[in-house]
């Protein structure tokens, strides 16, 4: 079994605590640190990782134990990447691992701590991560690798591969042979560079409606998702979309809102951008530069297909809030007037941040 526990001392995978240690860690806000450790280097710096940082700890596990990947010229290690290159949005690609009982959802900010294989990130956290996008979607991601002298540039595609939909919070963190030594000093320094998200706020979902049948969203932490979510907080917003390449179904929206265009490679329930007031479903896979700015959520390509309707024409889609209706509710106290709340629809204070309500209008506090 995967094991889930906070680390309050540096020695590798203990649980013990002490006042004075704990007083020394850096905040950095609802954080879990998943890892998978091969040779034992990256347990060795999650260990020290967790004891300048407040942070749990989930070590990922192959289901299958003992196999050497190393052996032989890596060829165990070298076949498992291949069958993920060759087909990475399959699930069958990807080598089994134990299962978690970890809540995604209390976390804001996930530090990835992985091994680098052949130039690519290693296949047993590829898995974890491929299997977790959705529960990832919107969160603050980091990176750390660990290699022995290889550039990690293959490592980072492969996590902006996997999961599309999260925010960077900086550079990722090489340990290799010529620094491992320095690892606390590199992690200290590394841990105050990045943007991790120390205030929590609440995931910002949407309904997508077609023909009476709804499904939900949870949208991308950038000023396009957010524009967009805090247009719905005032209104709902209905446009008509067709069938495009035969990978999405895309309409023009009665506004525009801001780009942060990237070079994307679309999964199925990908919610796209496009110049500004172009929504794109996709139900299939494409390549292109253009916003991200949220994905369908727990759902299968087959299910995307049926519910836009993929190659049967024109369809009417209408965007609302998920938690609208919470909202109204909270408004329309005579006795809160001039009360601001979450987009919860919960009372919030002066130091609240992210998209709050007052008096039924919604803005953006930073």
């Amino acid at each position: 079994m995967r094991r889930l526990f906070i680390i309050m001392l540096a020695v590798v995978l203990m649980a013990c605590h002490t006042d004075a240690y704990t007083a020394g860690k850096k905040d950095i806000g609802r954080t879990l640190i998943a890892y998978y450790s091969y040779t034992g280097d990256c347990r060795a710096i999650v260990s020290e990782l967790a004891g300048q940082a407040e942070a749990d700890v989930l070590e990922i596990l192959p289901a299958e134990k003992g196999l050497k990947y190393d052996a032989d010229g890596y060829i165990l290690g070298t076949q498992l990447l291949s069958a993920i290159k060759a087909d990475p949005y399959n699930a069958d690609s990807y080598p089994a691992i134990d299962p978690t009982g970890e809540d995604l959802s209390l976390y804001d900010n996930i530090i990835i701590v992985t091994p680098l294989w052949w130039s690519q990130m290693a296949a047993i956290m590829q898995t974890y991560l491929f299997s977790n996008a959705d529960a990832i979607a919107g969160k603050r991601v980091s990176l750390i690798v660990s290699s022995h002298s290889s550039p990690i540039s293959g490592v980072e595609a492969d996590l902006r591969r996997l999961l599309p939909n999260a925010t960077w919070t900086g550079s990722p963190l090489w340990i290799n042979s010529g620094n491992r030594s320095n690892t606390d000093i590199l992690l200290g320094e590394w841990l105050n560079m990045q943007e991790f998200n120390t205030q929590p706020q609440e995931t910002m979902k949407i309904n997508i409606t077609i023909d009476s049948r709804t499904m939900t969203a949870t949208l991308a932490d950038n000023s396009s998702a957010r524009a967009l979510y805090e247009a719905l907080c005032s209104e709902p917003m209905t446009y008509e979309a067709h069938d495009y390449g035969n990978f999405e179904k895309v309409g023009t929206l009665s506004q525009s809102f801001p780009q942060n265009n990237e070079q994307i490679t679309t999964q199925p329930g990908d919610i796209i951008l496009y110049q500004g007031n172009s929504l794109c479903i996709y139900y299939d896979t494409n390549t292109w530069t253009f916003t991200r700015i949220g994905k369908i959520d727990n759902t299968t390509q087959q299910d995307i297909k049926d519910f836009v309707k993929a190659g049967q024409g024109n369809v009417s889609i209408t965007l609302a809030v998920s938690n609208a209706t919470a909202i109204s509710t909270a408004q329309d106290k005579n006795a809160d007037s001039g009360m601001t709340y979450t987009a919860g629809g919960m009372r919030a204070d002066s130091t609240a941040k992210g998209i709050l309500i007052k008096d039924g209008k919604a803005f953006v506090s930073k």
